[in-house]
């Protein structure tokens, strides 16, 4: 989705390598008025970074290139506006190892796959900031 310049929607970067997830993030996201871009891996996440202005990452863990907890200290690391964009890391590993390692590398909030769409959405919009319906 490309933005118009008086769109004043926050603006989400879906980063899963599963076609289905951020198809189903981006209905959820989209639904309730968040404008969704996706990446399918933390290098091109970081290239979307780059190029636009994000309000929240939505990050898998496990993808190829460049996992998402690579990710995340590679954008940790960077100056800031980047490095503070707030991130929900969504995994299907739900081991307390995996979870402190996710807010180590710089996840603000770590929830177990499956997600429901009501739950990402009460998660994004409470980490976005954006103002509740």
């Amino acid at each position: 989705m490309t933005p118009t310049a008086d769109d004043t929607r926050k603006r989400v970067l879906v980063v899963d390598d599963a076609s289905l997830v951020r198809l189903y993030y981006r209905a959820a996201l989209e639904g309730a008025g968040f404008a969704v871009d996706e990446a399918l891996n933390g290098i091109e996440a970081l290239e979307r970074l780059l190029a636009a202005t994000y309000d929240l990452l939505v990050v898998d863990v496990n993808m190829p290139l460049m996992d998402g907890l690579t990710f995340l200290k590679a954008l940790r690391g960077r100056s800031l506006p980047l490095s503070s964009i707030p991130a929900l890391v969504v995994s299907t590993e739900a081991d307390p190892l995996r979870i402190a390692a996710a807010r180590a590398a710089g996840a603000n909030f770590y929830v177990v796959k499956p997600v429901s769409q009501e739950a990402l959405v009460r998660y994004a919009l409470l980490l976005s900031g954006a103002a509740h319906g």
